[in-house]
C-alpha cells in the first residue's frame, strides 16, 4: 500500500516559458569543463595534468580530505587546461572532447550477492558517489558513514523545471536499475507526484525500496520536504539525496559497465523563443545551448543555470552545472524604469498578497524578471515565512539563528533537516527581502565545519 501526502503549504509560481515536450540537440561542442564549486563539501585535488587523455569516466581530481572521493571526466579527450582563481583555488578542469567519445569500463559486482561496501566502492571509483547529497549540510557525503536512507524525488514542482515523467521516457528500466543498486546501499525512499501513478515509471517492486506520492504546491518535490515527512532527521543521523536524472547516470552504468553523463534538460524561461528540451552533458558550454534560440530584444536578459528560484546567474561562457536540469532564461529587469511604479496596479505582475490587480484575472502565467523591487529591511515576526514552508520546523526563528549565530539553537529548531532549496519560496515572498539561500548555506558550512 502507498502512501499518500497531501502537502497544503506552499506556492506555485506560474512563470511563462514552460518547455515544449520535444528533445532537441545541442550545436557541436569544442570544450568541457567540470567544476569543483558544483560539489559542496570537498577540497578538490587535481590528479590529471594539462595535455593528458582521459577517458569518460577517469578522474579529473579527488576530496583531499579521504581521496576515495573522485570526480570524473563527462567526456573523452585532451585536458587543455586547469583553471584556477585566488591562492590557487580550482576553478574547473577543461577539455577538449575527441570525434569518437570512448568510455572507460568498470568491473560490476554480482549485484544478488554485493554488500553495501562493495556498490559504495563501484559507485566511489566510478565517479557517481560524488553526484550523492547528504543530509545534515547538503554536501557530498563521507564514504565511511553509512546512511539510514536513501532518497530519490522523482519531481520537480520548481517554476519552469524538467518534467521527469518526460525525460524519463523510455528509460524507466534504467531508472529502476539504479533504484536497485542503491538498496544495496540502505532503504530507498522514492517520492512521486499523482500524475506518475499510471505511468511506466512505476511499480517499483524492489527489496528495501518504498514508494510513496506527495500532492501539493512548491516546494513538494523537494527531497527534504519528503525526507521531513516520512523520516526526519535528528542529530547524529545521516541521510544521502541523489537526483532522479543522476540515478540514469547509475542504472547505466549497471547496463553498461561503463559511466555516461548524458541528461536531458529543459531550456525554458520566457525569454525562449520557442523553449524546449535539449541533449546535454555535464560540463557543456550554455553558448551550445541557448546560441540562436532566445527572442530578439533590446533589454537585458538573465540566463540562469538551472530554474529561477535555485539557479545561479551565468553567461554564455559558463558550463551547465552538475545538477543542473534546466537552463532558463527570464527578464532581467535592470534596465526597467517606471513612472509612479510602487503605485501602479499592475495587471501582469503575480503578487502572493494581492497588492496587485492580477490575481482579479485567475490563472494565468507571468513574465516576471529579476527585479527585487525593494530593498533589505528588518524582519518582521508576520508567519509569513511559514505559509509556504510545509515543513515541521519554524522556518522565522531558524533563520534568526542562523543570523545570530546560535548553534544550540539552530539544532533545536531543525537546522539538520534543511538545505538551500527549501527556503526558496520563502525568499521569494520575504518582505524583508533576506537571502534566505545564502544564509543557510553559511549557517550549514560554519556547521559543518564546527562538527568536523
Amino acid at each position: 500500500m502507498m502512501d499518500i501526502y497531501k502537502i497544503k503549504k506552499g506556492l506555485n509560481i506560474p512563470l511563462e516559458g514552460e518547455a515544449a515536450l520535444q528533445v532537441h540537440d545541442a550545436k557541436p561542442v569544442s570544450e568541457y569543463a567540470l567544476r569543483p564549486e558544483d560539489f559542496g563539501g570537498i577540497t578538490p585535488k587535481v590528479v590529471v595534468k594539462e595535455g593528458e587523455s582521459v577517458l569518460v569516466g577517469t578522474p579529473l581530481f579527488v576530496d583531499k580530505a579521504t581521496e576515495r572521493i573522485k570526480f570524473v571526466a563527462p567526456v573523452s579527450g585532451t585536458v587543455t587546461s586547469v583553471e584556477r582563481g585566488e591562492r590557487r583555488k580550482l576553478l574547473a578542469i577543461h577539455i577538449k572532447p575527441d570525434t569518437s567519445q570512448m568510455a572507460k569500463t568498470f568491473e560490476l559486482p554480482n549485484l544478488n550477492q554485493a554488500t553495501s561496501e562493495e556498490v559504495t566502492d563501484l559507485l566511489l571509483n566510478s565517479g557517481i558517489f560524488a553526484y550523492l547529497r547528504q543530509r545534515p549540510y547538503d554536501c557530498v557525503p563521507m564514504p565511511d558513514v553509512m546512511p539510514k536512507a536513501i532518497f530519490v524525488s522523482a519531481f520537480s514542482t520548481m517554476p519552469l523545471a524538467a518534467n521527469f515523467s518526460f525525460v524519463v521516457q523510455g528509460q524507466e528500466e534504467t531508472f529502476k536499475s539504479g533504484i536497485s543498486v542503491l538498496s544495496k546501499i540502505a532503504k530507498v525512499h522514492v517520492g512521486v507526484n499523482p500524475d506518475q501513478l499510471n505511468t511506466s515509471l512505476l511499480p517499483i517492486n524492489l527489496p528495501n525500496v518504498e514508494v510513496a506520492c506527495f500532492e501539493g504546491p512548491n516546494p513538494t518535490g523537494n527531497v527534504g520536504v519528503q525526507i521531513n515527512h516520512i523520516s526526519p532527521i535528528n542529530k547524529g543521523d545521516v541521510v544521502w539525496t541523489l537526483g532522479a536524472e543522476e540515478v540514469l547516470f547509475l542504472g547505466r552504468l549497471i547496463e553498461t559497465g561503463k559511466v555516461s553523463f548524458e541528461r536531458i534538460i529543459a531550456l525554458a524561461g520566457s525569454e525562449v523563443a520557442a523553449p524546449h528540451y535539449v541533449h546535454a552533458k555535464v560540463g557543456q558550454p550554455l553558448g551550445s545551448i541557448i546560441e540562436g534560440e532566445l527572442k530578439p530584444s533590446s533589454h537585458h536578459v538573465r540566463i540562469i543555470n538551472g530554474n529561477p528560484l535555485v539557479g545561479s546567474k551565468t553567461h554564455p561562457t559558463d558550463f551547465l552545472g552538475a545538477h543542473v536540469t534546466e537552463v532558463t532564461v527570464i527578464p532581467e529587469g535592470d534596465d526597467v524604469n517606471e513612472v509612479l511604479g510602487w503605485i501602479m496596479p499592475r495587471f501582469n505582475q503575480f503578487s502572493t498578497s494581492r497588492s496587485y490587480f492580477s490575481w482579479l484575472w485567475g490563472k494565468k502565467s507571468y513574465n516576471l524578471d529579476s527585479r527585487i523591487k525593494g530593498g533589505e529591511r528588518h524582519m518582521i515576526m508576520s508567519a509569513e515565512y511559514e505559509r509556504v514552508f510545509p515543513m515541521d520546523i519554524y522556518p522565522s526563528y531558524l533563520i534568526k539563528a542562523i543570523i545570530t549565530g546560535d548553534i544550540d539553537r539552530q539544532e533545536a529548531l531543525g537546522i539538520y533537516e534543511v538545505a538551500p532549496e527549501d527556503f526558496a519560496v520563502a525568499e521569494f515572498i520575504c518582505s524583508s527581502k533576506l537571502e534566505l539561500q545564502r544564509i543557510v548555506r553559511e549557517g550549514l558550512e560554519i556547521l559543518r565545519k564546527e562538527n568536523a
